[in-house]
């Protein structure tokens, strides 16, 4: 039987680094079934094939962005309650979450469909591999209810203090995926396309049976009949929480297009080597991303248990974890980026490859800065505060922005090396003043200014 777990108590190290584990455990898969993807697809489809894929990469996070911040907003009220032990109110956010869920990803998936002939032309993306590029974006965006629901049912159990669950089911979804990417690639010869099919698939499933899971062996989730109806207070709430959370992620994600498509403008042989980079660099920032999904739970149960003192505690034994987390990501990318790329594309692509290691190298001098901003943010909208969170979404989105129109045209790819750092930096600059105001004002609302541990 899965149990929920509190975290209002207790040593906060621990608590922390038993909880990010399995977490981390479930980006590392995330993102492992991404670089074997675009493996499978530069290794055996070639290079104009991995940058078709990676032509959109900055779409599918503006849009999928937008539905995994909505269900790590949804999430927010469940953990509040959960900690406050209104178990009643919580089942009824749960509810709700999954009828909102629901009307949201089947519009979304409509239009994003319709629409993506005209996304690919507005980001320049080159003729060659213009129709790669639509089938893989077109596929994904069919998918988003199935995104959706798998990330806001891990978002509700996460809530619960139960991180080692979602994880079990990405484990299988990521196994199925990579058995399905070289079914539909080898096999079946359905391409780039057929890459994009195996994810749709797996995620389908994964969705799927952790629901079933879910409702089987949590308790605490079982409603009554009138919990199961639906209730526009409670989901003017999550909304209220969950869309900013959504728009802060599409948001960022507008940079990063303006970004991508000053890039694309590059040509080919940048396209391949961004998509490289972005790739593994995604995947040395899953312990980045993993600690800020722990604050925002550790910060939503204790908000809602009236323990301000301990959110701050917990910000300062997560910055810890992520310092000493740095100095091994740095080492290895440092010496090794070049190596991690023959992945991606043969020895001979000496250009490619020269890129990708230049890009991770600006990258990784800059992740602790990324660090900061994961905890700080993840913990702002734990606390319920994700309208501050979305504004420093539009700090990065300015500093992208700016790189792109500015620096990008004077330097070229170098200059798109520095536009992530660029953007991180401005959103430190904002996160740092908010997250000190955030904690001033919860001490006063929650009345616990000279609470103790």
């Amino acid at each position: 039987m899965a149990t929920s777990k509190e975290m209002t108590s207790g040593k906060i190290f621990p608590q922390l680094f038993y909880f990010t584990l399995p977490l981390l455990a479930g980006n590392l898969l995330q993102q492992t079934y991404s670089l074997v993807d675009a493996a499978i697809v530069g290794r055996f489809l070639g290079i104009d094939a991995l940058a078709s894929v990676g032509a959109s990469t900055s779409v599918v996070f503006l849009i999928l962005g937008f539905c995994n911040g909505c269900c790590g907003g949804f999430g927010i009220p469940v953990a509040q309650k959960f900690g406050a032990r209104d178990y009643a109110t919580m089942r009824r956010y749960v509810v709700v979450s999954l009828q909102l869920a629901l009307a949201m990803s089947v519009v979304l998936a409509v239009l994003t469909s319709l629409l993506c002939d005209d996304i690919l032309r507005w980001m320049r993306t080159p003729d060659n591999i213009f129709q790669g590029a639509y089938d893989y974006l077109l596929i994904t965006f069919l998918g988003i209810p199935c995104t959706f629901f798998y990330n806001l049912l891990s978002s509700i159990i996460r809530a619960l203090g139960d991180s080692k669950t979602p994880f079990w089911f990405l484990l299988l979804s990521t196994v199925l995926n990579i058995v399905l990417d070289l079914f539909c690639i080898l096999v079946l010869g359905w391409g780039v396309a057929g890459a994009a099919i195996a994810t749709l698939v797996a995620q389908a499933v994964s969705a799927v049976l952790c629901y079933v899971y879910m409702m089987r062996h949590f308790p605490i989730l079982r409603t009554t009949p009138d919990e199961r109806r639906y209730d526009g207070r409670l989901a003017r709430t999550m909304l209220g929480i969950g869309v900013p959370m959504g728009l802060q992620f599409s948001i960022t994600a507008i940079g990063s297009i303006m970004l991508q498509s000053a890039n694309n403008a590059l040509g080919t042989a940048c396209v391949a080597a961004f998509t490289a980079a972005m790739r593994i660099k995604m995947f040395f920032m899953c312990p980045f991303e993993s600690l800020g999904i722990a604050m925002a739970t550790f910060a939503g149960q204790n908000y809602g248990a009236g323990k301000p003192l301990r959110i701050w505690q917990g910000v300062k034994a997560a910055s810890g974890m992520m310092m000493v987390y740095w100095v091994f990501a740095f080492t290895v990318l440092m010496l090794g980026s070049e190596q991690v790329a023959l992945l991606f594309v043969d020895a001979g692509e000496t250009e490619i490859l020269a890129d990708t290691a230049l890009f991770l190298h600006v990258s990784v001098s800059f992740f602790p800065v990324l660090g900061l901003l994961c905890i700080l943010r993840y913990t702002i909208q734990g606390a319920g505060f994700t309208n501050l969170a979305m504004l420093s979404g539009v700090s990065e989105m300015i500093a992208r922005i700016l790189v792109s129109v500015v620096a990008v045209p004077a330097w070229g790819y170098i200059a798109v090396c520095f536009g992530d750092s660029t953007a991180w930096v401005f959103a430190d600059a904002f996160l740092i003043p908010a997250f000190i105001y955030v904690y001033r004002k919860i001490k006063v609302n929650l009345g616990m200014a000279g609470q103790t541990a």
